[in-house]
């Protein structure tokens, strides 16, 4: 009996071994608990990590910069100090993470919101060795195909006319917000017969660019396109619509990024008429990196340090419905094992697309 008891004490003490010395994560999510982008992010990242055998904790910031660097402070400093920490460069903070790191075993990992060129510069990357990188989504890209996309459904413009242009930009001390106004600005500069009469910073929120919209609308009543660089703030300038009589979809044609069920819904509905999404599924590809690094994997000689992914796609109909159907569980039917670096050639690159939820 003592021999079986034994026997059973060692193989529980191995169990809980495993279980302790898992590769510990925290994702420093810079968006609000009830953010509905930034949970279904972080949702996508805990299927990814569960079935990778991380250890993954998620924490918010509620959007406060502050609040980021209270909780990097403490994964890095404290006693239960992580082996990965992921974070965004919301509101240009990383660098102040990074210089907060040295000398902490914790490795980084920076995603959504790479450093800038000027950052880069300034940091001197070589003297973070525990940087292992970034990794984006290609967001220029998706700002360009929202605006093609609204006048390929707007149809041609007679010789001589113009089409007016409202503009709902993000953050504007922030890398994503940045590169999908360069993308909208490129697709602006193909086709001349556009006219940007104005383009605002909603701060991504729903509120404001409600608030925004409705002075726009009075001021730019000839507007007939309207681009939003989140899902947010096209819900809010269509909101703001509905007073003038004139219906999205019909007279005023709205783009938006993101896939939460509200804009996919409108998407169905035919009242948003662009739809670019993907990047929610950007802390899942996270976490085969991290699986992969953790396991002895040169993850930069399959892909580089700093990777873009190109994640963002126009979403059409049946796919919006898809994505509805697989809300809350995105990450349930992908293999994110299969994804692993680990025995593949040293020519494998990353296959991390949209495409894998519709396998």
């Amino acid at each position: 009996m003592l021999k079986v008891l034994c026997g059973c004490l060692w193989w529980v003490g191995l169990t809980f071994g495993t279980i302790a010395h898992a590769t510990s994560v925290v994702f420093l999510n810079p968006g609000l608990s009830t953010e509905t982008f930034w949970v279904s992010y972080s949702q996508f990242m805990q299927a990814a990590a569960k079935d990778l055998g991380l250890d993954l904790r998620v924490r918010y910031s509620e959007r406060n910069g502050q609040n980021t660097l209270q909780q990097a402070r403490e994964a890095l400093q404290g006693p239960n100090s992580p082996d990965y920490l992921v974070v965004v460069n919301e509101q240009y903070i990383a660098p102040q993470i990074l210089r907060m790191a040295q000398g902490s075993p914790v490795k980084l990992l920076i995603v959504n919101n790479a450093l800038t060129p000027d950052q880069v510069q300034l940091l001197d990357a070589g003297k973070y060795p525990n940087w292992i990188g970034s990794i984006t989504a290609n967001d220029e890209e998706g700002g360009y195909l929202m605006l093609k996309e609204l006048l390929r459904q707007h149809g041609p413009v007679p010789a001589g006319e113009t089409l007016q242009l409202l503009a709902f930009s993000g953050a504007k001390n922030t890398p994503t917000s940045q590169a999908r106004e360069q993308g909208l600005r490129r697709a602006l500069g193909e086709h001349p017969q556009v006219h940007l009469r104005q383009l605002v910073y909603g701060e991504w929120s729903r509120q404001r660019a409600f608030e925004q919209a409705t002075l726009m609308y009075k001021r730019y009543p000839q507007a007939t396109l309207v681009w939003s660089a989140n899902d947010e703030m096209a819900l809010g300038a269509m909101q703001a619509l509905s007073g003038s009589g004139r219906t999205p979809g019909k007279e005023v044609l709205f783009s938006a990024i993101n896939s939460s069920p509200e804009v996919l819904q409108a998407r169905l509905q035919g009242r948003i008429s662009a739809l670019v999404a993907g990047h929610f599924t950007l802390g899942g590809w996270a976490m085969v990196l991290l699986h992969d690094d953790a396991s002895g994997v040169d993850i930069q000689r399959h892909g580089g340090r700093e990777r873009q992914v190109r994640l963002f796609q126009l979403i059409d109909r049946p796919q919006a419905q898809r994505l509805l159907d697989l809300r809350n569980h995105e990450g349930d039917g992908v293999n994110f094992r299969a994804l692993s670096a680990q025995g593949k050639p040293a020519t494998y690159q990353y296959p991390f697309s949209l495409k894998m939820l519709w396998k």
